[in-house]
């Protein structure tokens, strides 16, 4: 599958609430949440405003001119906050463009993009039982914490 993998311009970024949706892990596939469950304060941080915040920056993949995916990052108090300065990450493809090596492509242009502007470590939040869990490990990223349902993992830069 041919695609590139380039900086989200900030005319895009409003795709990034689909791919909040998409990052969702959802256990039962047949019985989805409803698509408005990006409404909630505790996922909005994660994509309002988006552009605005100082660390804020987004890759995303497009395929045939059409972006089927994003990485995103930015200092927040999310799921995955372990301090006030590391960046947290967010990633999600497109169901149909998942397992191709696309995610894991796109988590190491973001990581290399992190140590060239001077980041010490980035962090992100994951569900235990979410198959991204291998690929967060297999990039660098080491589990810190953990509570009932999610690791909280950090990859350190330097």
């Amino acid at each position: 599958m041919k695609y590139i993998i380039r900086e989200m311009q900030s005319k895009e970024y409003f795709l990034l609430d689909d791919f909040l949706y998409e990052a969702i892990f959802q256990r039962d596939e047949v019985n989805l949440l409803p698509k408005s469950i990006i409404n909630k304060p505790e996922l909005q941080i994660y994509v309002n405003k988006f552009g605005e915040k100082k660390d804020d920056y987004c890759l995303c993949v497009e395929v045939e001119g059409r972006v089927v995916g994003a990485v995103w990052v930015r200092n927040i108090k999310g799921y995955g906050c372990v301090d006030e300065i590391t960046p947290e990450f967010a990633i999600a493809l497109y169901k149909n463009f998942r397992g191709y090596g696309i995610g894991t492509k796109m988590m190491k242009k973001m990581l290399k993009y992190l140590k060239e502007v001077g980041y010490s470590k980035s962090s992100l939040a994951v569900q235990k039982d979410n198959y991204a869990v291998k690929m967060y490990l297999d990039v660098g990223f080491q589990i810190i914490d953990e509570n009932k349902e999610e690791y909280i993992m950090v990859h350190y830069l330097k």
